[in-house]
């Protein structure tokens, strides 16, 4: 069952030498680089245990199996076909979490939404996918940090998330596109039905074991006064950071902290991000596969379509998955559209945002 999926006896000779590094005097004398392996140690255990638990199920079957024609026993054939479902399903999503396999994908994610056209509608629109996927977060447990906004009329024109957690990237990788809002504008006093887009770019977080080369020539740094609610909250100071990539003309920022340095910090790690995947895309440009992912994230090919009126339909494109319940979807009930693309990527299946019927 293993077979193709991954090294089970090099994951379990990586887990004894980091179990036996644990138990050396002086570990625990530099605390980020000792909870660093015990992190390591926990997500390779995630990672092969699940599958041990399966072969033990299927050996658990094999047995009840040979009892059941032992004894002549007809009643077992309903508890090995619930079995049989349950190890069947168990091992699909295995088999998709296995494509999570990326040297960064089960790292933390930064996660940027930009109000497309269209005023106030698109700020609210840009606001609501802030509240949606920030509950998905909440919902796998996961840590949620704002690292930029900037808020218009009715909403917010940019935000920066950094979401902390095992695979968050491999994960919320597949957001990546526009998404549009159709429904009856709240804002329109002729009632009219309105539609709204929105771009999501997620990028990974990056660890030390991971080096990306920023040239000090390159980056022209500014720093200014960061935004706030007025009055004892107006920052005094010029703590707010922002850096720009001249080569790529990439732009990163950080307001949230009252420290310089921390934003500086958190800028520099944000922009390593962004640099991260502009090189990966620029290694992989020559790939048919990675031309027609490159047309999923362009503005005017939305990848999902999210509709409150005259009915209720969220539908990803790609994967033609679709729920009714749009009030869960927008409640962070994410999952199933997620494991749809990662299944359909497991499978194969062409994943292309072209969808000629109107929703």
């Amino acid at each position: 069952m293993f077979g193709g999926v991954f090294d089970v006896p090099a994951i379990e000779k990586a887990i004894a030498d980091k179990e036996n590094l644990s138990g050396e005097p002086g570990f625990w004398d530099n605390p980020s680089k000792a909870e660093k392996v015990m992190t390591e140690i926990k997500q390779l255990r995630n990672r092969i245990e699940p599958w041990k638990d399966l072969l033990a199920a299927a050996d658990d079957m094999e047995a009840l199996y040979e009892l059941g024609i032992e004894t002549g026993d007809d009643s077992v054939e309903a508890e090995l076909q619930s079995l049989y479902d349950q190890s069947l399903a168990s091992y699909e999503k295995l088999s998709i979490l296995n494509l999570l396999s990326d040297e960064v994908d089960r790292n933390g994610a930064f996660l940027t939404i930009h109000a497309g056209a269209g005023g106030t509608e698109a700020c609210d629109w840009a606001s609501m996918l802030t509240r949606m996927y920030s509950r998905w977060a909440e919902n796998r447990g996961f840590k949620i940090e704002t690292v930029d906004m900037l808020e218009a009329e009715g909403g917010i024109k940019s935000v920066t998330l950094q979401i902390s957690g095992d695979y968050a990237y491999g994960y919320l990788k597949c957001e990546a596109g526009i998404h549009r809002l159709v429904r009856i504008s709240p804002f329109d006093s002729n009632a009219r039905r309105h539609t709204s887009f929105t771009s999501v770019y997620v990028f990974p977080v990056l660890d030390d074991t991971i080096e990306v080369e920023i040239r000090p020539e390159d980056l022209r740094v500014d720093t200014y006064r960061a935004g706030g609610a007025g009055g004892q909250h107006v920052n005094k100071t010029d703590s707010a950071v922002r850096f720009t990539h001249i080569p790529t003309g990439i732009v990163v920022a950080c307001q949230t902290e009252r420290s310089q340095l921390m934003n500086r910090a958190t800028a520099m790690s944000m922009l390593k991000a962004r640099l991260y995947e502009h090189y990966r895309q620029e290694r992989e440009k020559e790939n048919a596969k990675f031309a027609a992912e490159k047309k999923d994230i362009s503005w005017g090919n939305q990848i999902r379509s999210y509709v409150f009126q005259p009915y209720t339909m969220v539908k990803d494109h790609r994967t033609k998955h679709e729920s009714g319940n749009i009030q869960g979807v927008m409640d962070g009930a994410l999952d199933p559209f997620i494991e749809a693309y990662l299944t359909a990527r497991w499978k194969g299946q062409p994943l292309s945002s072209d969808d000629e019927d109107e929703v």
